[in-house]
């Protein structure tokens, strides 16, 4: 009798949890139809703001044949094992197995076209490659001098970056490892490095079941469409393995261990800020850890970590800020000046509500473990302070690819087998993205 008493508000408690997922769910289609609808009307006004395939870059261009079979039998076996996988693996062979199945996912995705389209994004003349040749001497290009001063003759991506990512590729030419190949293998790589990352986080701050839950979607997401190939899956790699070491090093145990986790959390987020302007935002992520966990030890070895990085660019003649002040200056010259503000607010949200998925949006207004939100709430944050800086106005869904782990880390609110209806969506988007668009990623 107390049993059935006590199963009514049970009932209905998961009623509420499902009905505030499809809510949710139904705001994510609002948010990418209005993106759509914004994005369309202006390319009628104005079809040299190059956004093809409203609210994403590109051309939207149906290309269905014998090249996407094996991204369409991965997707049925993520489907069909996925979530048995990740509830039961230890977890060390699931962090392997994320990886490895971050990678598979873009690769199959990617090379749909045949395994040229992988490299082919990486070769463009408005791509980091094309300024490796341009590098006659390393600490010379590095210097801000010299980097700044000639920063209107680069391609366009190495104007808009730190000098991080052509120095690793002129380091590797250098060494035989030259070439757009090597360079999507590492892209690639990294990348996929985001998904396991992200799942060590989670599990720090929301628990083994929390990061379980959360492990198919991190994998199997639509945002894989970019990651292969865009170097900015690079970026979102390296910044979640540094948010994830930061987490461990917040964590009690052995005070060396999480000094040392903490020096190399650092080290690995000033790494991530040399590549990228647009992570710098992510630290909130690492605040919020450090607050909640009052890891104020950890912090401050990570702050030196991190600023040991920059300062040894500094020491090469590269300051930070004098970077993005100038980029600031040649985005503002660009296409930026041909693109509304207040349209591109509605744009960019959707662009990147189709990279994290309608999953995404489920886990939010599913989500209730404070852990989860512990990454989610300053990620949202984050993402509202590159949207209203104005600096990134389109192609967010490559730009803003180092923020798509954090916002899925909701959707371990929507559970393993109960969810597999959502993850069969965002199979399907990516799907979808890969044979409807075409991008210049």
């Amino acid at each position: 009798m107390l049993a059935a008493r006590s199963q009514p508000p049970l009932t209905l408690s998961i009623s509420r949890l499902a009905a505030s997922a499809w809510v949710a769910a139904l705001g994510w289609v609002a948010i990418v139809v209005a993106g759509h609808l914004v994005g369309q009307a202006l390319v009628d006004r104005d079809p040299l703001v190059h956004v093809g395939a409203p609210p994403l870059v590109g051309s939207f261009d149906l290309r269905i044949g014998p090249g996407l079979l094996p991204a369409l039998a991965l997707a049925a076996a993520a489907l069909a094992w996925a979530p048995t996988a990740a509830g039961s693996l230890r977890w060390g062979r699931l962090l392997a197995a994320a990886w490895a199945g971050a990678a598979g996912w873009a690769v199959a995705l990617g090379a749909s076209g045949g395994l040229g389209a992988l490299a082919a994004p990486l070769r463009t003349r408005y791509e980091y490659l094309a300024a490796v040749p341009l590098v006659v001497d390393l600490s010379r290009f590095i210097d801000a001098a010299d980097f700044v001063s000639v920063l209107p003759s680069l391609p366009t991506h190495v104007k808009a970056h730190p000098p991080g990512l052509v120095t690793i590729l002129t380091a590797l030419d250098r060494i035989g490892l030259g070439g757009a190949e090597a360079a999507a293998a590492l892209v690639i790589a990294a990348g996929a490095l985001a998904a396991p990352a992200a799942l060590v986080a989670l599990r720090s701050t929301a628990g083994d079941g929390a990061a379980r839950r959360a492990a198919p979607y991190l994998v199997f997401t639509p945002a894989a469409v970019w990651v292969a190939t865009s170097a900015d899956a690079l970026f979102a790699g390296v910044a979640a393995t540094g948010i994830a070491c930061f987490a461990l090093a917040s964590e009690h145990g052995r005070r060396r261990s999480r000094m040392l986790l903490g020096l190399l959390a650092g080290v690995v987020l000033g790494a991530a800020l040399m590549l990228s302007y647009s992570v710098a935002p992510l630290g909130l992520l690492v605040l919020a850890i450090a607050v909640v966990k009052r890891a104020w030890l950890a912090l401050g070895i990570a702050a030196a970590g991190c600023l040991a990085v920059l300062g040894a660019f500094a020491g090469l003649g590269f300051f930070w800020l004098d970077g993005l002040r100038a980029t600031e200056v040649q985005y503002s010259m660009g296409i930026s000046a041909r693109r509304p503000y207040a349209d591109f607010i509605a744009i960019n949200l959707a662009a990147f509500a189709l990279a994290v998925g309608p999953a995404a949006g489920a886990g939010l207004g599913r989500l209730r473990e404070r852990g989860a939100w512990l990454l989610a709430a300053p990620a949202i944050a984050a993402l509202a302070a590159c949207m209203l800086s104005g600096l990134s106005k389109g192609e967010v869904e490559r730009i803003w690819l180092p923020y798509v782990p954090w916002i899925l880390v909701a959707t371990a609110g929507l559970g393993l087998r109960a969810g597999r209806g959502w993850l069969a969506a965002q199979l399907a988007l990516a799907l979808a993205l890969q044979a409807g668009v075409r991008s210049p990623w």
